[in-house]
């Protein structure tokens, strides 16, 4: 079975081939093509550059540019570099069997994956408000697809669809309980990569994921912290918009709404202005006025021309920690306590240094880091770099999104007879 996986986003699109037998392999296997845009300018990318990104397991790889498409055409071309050119992987469109799609918000609807039908793509179309950039992506790569590919099927998977199982406590806002029946409660995020994280855990450690408390740190352009007990989520950062939680890359994160209303009511923004601060001008790249790249405001902290550069920067630094130290012990304080605590994504698959400053203020629980294994960056593989005398596991995984959604296509295709 040829599985094709798109994860697009505002500013980039992701996608790749998996080729899976009778049965899904114990690990994840490398994916047969890989292909990536990334976006430089608006999100329509009129007149913009897209840099293309292709491999495949041939070892063929491919890098360009491009200017002045649309972004639909742009998604088009990369596709279609899987069935041409130097980087075909398949013979036509007809092979692909099934496409998945990372589906950020589904909503008070959908939580589990579901076959893309009119409904699905009205419910989609319908909570798009709540993530707007992310949603209509997904559905323009809907609609991308149902027209070179013709009528294969199509899955969603939700990111939202992991953090089901908070309770009532942890997913109501204490605001007017009307709030909660028009949908506006706690959905969570990145909850595809979570769920992942937790079960690769529980293989790491040789242990029942069912008897492990872990805290998982997704740590990207956007961060996110999970509670998960007995392979379930029972708490998150994330809330109602991916907004809500710790200090991002270009998202502030949490911040006192009394700070918005005073804004507002001094005429200085209007909402869709506080939107466009809290969203793309706020986080690491707000503090530091250098960058959203936390390697770059690691290399300021040591080597700006300039010491109000370098105080920034560091003070960036400094607050991305400390909110992410509160957040890590406010998971642990719903679990109860912790048995491992989990690093992915961008930044926490590839900064020792925001491993080791997190991991410095928890050693009264017996959590020790091994400084030679956390200093090997980046890590080839999945491990754990906690010293041997550690009461508490600290563990590297690498995100696997797509081999998740690849997951998901191949069970729901066993279904249909």
């Amino acid at each position: 079975m040829n599985v094709l996986v798109l994860n697009s986003g505002s500013s980039s699109q992701k996608s790749c081939l998996y080729e899976i037998g009778d049965a899904l392999p114990d690990d994840p296997p490398r994916s047969v093509w890989e292909g990536k845009i990334e976006w430089a300018n608006d999100n329509d990318n009129n007149n913009g550059q897209a840099q293309y990104s292709i491999k495949t397991s041939r070892g063929v790889s491919r890098k360009h540019v491009t200017s002045g498409g649309s972004r639909r055409e742009d998604i088009e071309r990369l596709l279609q570099n899987l069935w041409s050119g130097e980087t075909q992987a398949v013979s036509g469109p007809s092979e692909i069997n099934v496409v998945g799609h990372r589906v950020v918000h589904g909503g008070p609807q959908h939580f589990e994956p579901a076959m893309v039908t009119t409904e699905v793509k009205h419910a989609i179309e319908g909570v798009s408000v709540f993530a707007p950039l992310h949603n209509q992506a997904e559905l323009e790569g809907m609609e991308i697809v149902a027209k070179l590919l013709g009528p294969v099927p199509q899955v969603a998977v939700f990111d939202t669809g992991f953090h089901r199982t908070m309770p009532l406590s942890a997913a109501t806002y204490p605001g007017p309980h009307e709030w909660f029946e028009q949908g506006i409660r706690r959905y969570g995020f990145h909850g595809i990569n979570h769920q992942y994280c937790a079960q690769c855990a529980a293989h790491l450690l040789g242990k029942d994921l069912n008897s492990l408390k872990l805290v998982t740190c997704h740590l990207g352009n956007g961060c996110s912290l999970a509670a998960i007990r007995e392979g379930q989520s029972v708490d998150t950062t994330m809330g109602f918009t991916p907004l809500e939680g710790l200090m991002m890359g270009t998202r502030s994160g949490s911040v006192d709404p009394g700070i918005l209303t005073y804004l507002m009511r001094q005429r200085q923004f209007s909402g869709e202005q506080l939107d466009e601060v809290l969203n793309q001008k706020s986080g690491l790249l707000g503090v530091s006025g250098i960058s959203s790249d936390m390697r770059r405001i690691l290399a300021a902290t040591k080597n700006a021309a300039e010491p109000s550069i370098m105080a920034r920067a560091q003070l960036a630094f400094d607050m991305y920690v400390h909110r992410l130290r509160k957040g890590i012990g406010a998971m642990i304080a719903v679990l109860g306590g912790v048995d491992a605590l989990i690093f992915t994504a961008g930044v926490g698959e590839n900064s020792p240094e925001v491993r080791a400053a997190v991991c410095d203020n928890f050693a009264f629980l017996g959590l020790r880091l091994d400084p030679g294994k956390n200093a090997q960056s980046p890590l080839d593989n999945d491990m754990d770099i906690s010293a041997r005398d550690s009461t508490v596991r600290v563990l590297v995984i690498h995100a696997q999104e797509d081999w998740m959604i690849t997951r998901e296509c191949w069970h729901l295709m066993q279904r249909i007879p």
